[in-house]
């Protein structure tokens, strides 16, 4: 058992410190958030992930898993601390590391000399950042104590340490305890061996364990996401040649995806990658790589073909209605920026509605879980139905922003008889084209134009 403490309650935060409560450790969250916390310490929870309920409410009945405000309180009896902290997007697209390098000044006021204390970077943060963290503690504590000579320096009392996340929102539950691998950068062996003993009822395999030094670790992160966001946006791009072609991109999906060095994820054609993570860390990936002179060609690729798509995908709706949607009414279907999730961070579907609602027209809209975080943006600016199917009332046209598993099997007679129009956008290419082309009076879906044929 260890005595766990981390900054940070959301996403990442939550489930890092509920999950190691789960084996065992004692965990306290910590987040400046005062309503948010009495909440958590209630049992409620302010997030939506898969599983993350039952893991939550059974920790805090044992009395593992604690929450406050209070980051001197959180920290005391901590070995290790994370920091799972908001690394939002700045102004010029760098990673702004104003909320960690704020924490990193507190702890400066807190860390003792005589207490080792190993501090993890959680969060994704750009090369450099431990670094920031370091100097940003010892700051701090050089300030308060400006005679190294009466009082043992703090250099050699903590360590900071880069540990990745590679959760899947939707699936981080999952991710967290049954990792595929994990990824430490840390200098001294006693860093390595305190992050061994946390981890190790996670690792099934040895070589799951992976320790390399600081600023690779913090670089793979990065590395890993920007990769994947270079899948999405190829295919989407092969799904726009499909069209003019007069191939089908599900197929080309199938062919390549069978092959183990290309491997089957991230290669569904559809409206472009969303979320907290991709978007942001594409974009500071390349501010890094401009900072110090590399010019990331490949990168300022993806970012633009994630922005044209959403265009493309918006102007085939623009030309079905002859560019007039003044007074036209859309039902949409999926909010969230993927399915078992409410975030609605740089979601396509938000963009979709924008352009919607700038061009005159009404939205109705239904999904699962994100509707609460949809209504704080727009309030009574379009209408959230209480199901998919109400969403469809007196609709001129569906559009599906979100592959949700209840929306892959609907009830299409039924779909027809709500809607004027059976008039069908598939921003996910869930449904059979050449049904759908059947069923409604007019289809589209991305890449597949030959499978209507």
């Amino acid at each position: 058992m260890k005595n766990i403490a981390v900054v940070g309650t959301g996403y990442v935060g939550l489930v890092t410190g509920t999950c190691f409560a789960e084996t065992g450790n004692m965990v306290t969250c910590i987040d400046i958030d005062q309503t948010k916390v009495e909440k958590m310490q209630q049992g409620q929870i302010p997030i939506y992930e898969p599983e993350l309920d039952v893991l939550f409410e059974r920790n805090i009945k044992a009395g593992r898993l604690h929450f406050t405000t209070d980051l001197a309180k959180g920290i005391a009896d901590a070995e290790i601390i994370f920091l799972a902290l908001p690394t939002p997007p700045g102004e010029d697209g760098s990673a702004d590391l104003k909320y960690i390098l704020g924490v990193a000044a507190d702890l400066g006021k807190l860390l003792k000399p005589d207490e080792f204390k190993v501090i993890v970077d959680k969060s994704t943060v750009p090369v450099g950042t431990a670094d920031k963290v370091r100097t940003a503690i010892l700051k701090t504590f050089n300030e308060l104590n400006p005679e190294p000579s009466t009082i043992k320096g703090l250099e050699e009392a903590f360590e900071v340490v880069s540990n990745p996340e590679f959760l899947r929102e939707g699936a981080a539950v999952e991710d967290f305890l049954k990792p595929d691998r994990i990824i430490i950068g840390a200098e001294s062996d006693k860093a390595r061996s305190l992050m061994t003993q946390v981890y190790q009822p996670f690792v099934s395999d040895v070589n799951n364990l992976i320790f390399m030094d600081v600023r690779s670790a913090e670089l793979t992160k990065y590395a890993a996401n920007t990769f994947l966001a270079t899948k999405i946006s190829f295919m989407n791009e092969i799904a726009l040649l499909c069209e003019r072609l007069g191939a089908n991109v599900d197929m080309i999906r199938l062919g390549i995806g069978s092959d183990p060095r290309i491997g089957k994820q991230f290669l569904n054609a559809g409206l472009g990658y969303g979320g907290s993570c991709l978007p942001k860390d594409v974009q500071a990936l390349w501010k890094s790589s401009s900072e110090v002179e590399y010019d990331f060609k490949i990168l300022k690729a993806v970012m633009e073909v994630n922005r044209l798509q959403k265009q493309f995908f918006i102007g085939k709706i623009e030309a079905f209605f002859s560019s007039n949607l003044k007074g036209k009414h859309f039902a949409i279907w999926g909010l969230a920026f993927k399915p078992n999730t409410d975030d609605i961070r740089e979601a396509p579907a938000l963009e979709v509605i924008n352009h919607l609602l700038m061009r005159g027209a009404t939205v109705a809209a239904y999904d699962p879980e994100a509707m609460g975080n949809v209504k704080s943006i727009y309030g009574e600016q379009i209408i959230l139905a209480s199901s998919p199917y109400d969403a469809l009332i007196g609709a001129d046209a569906l559009i599906v922003c979100t592959e949700w598993n209840e929306f892959r099997t609907p009830d299409f007679e039924r779909i027809g008889s709500l809607m004027r129009e059976r008039v069908l956008f598939d921003g996910r290419n869930l449904y059979d084209a050449l049904k759908m082309s059947e069923m409604c009076s007019h289809y589209e879906s991305i890449g597949r134009t030959d499978a209507t044929k």
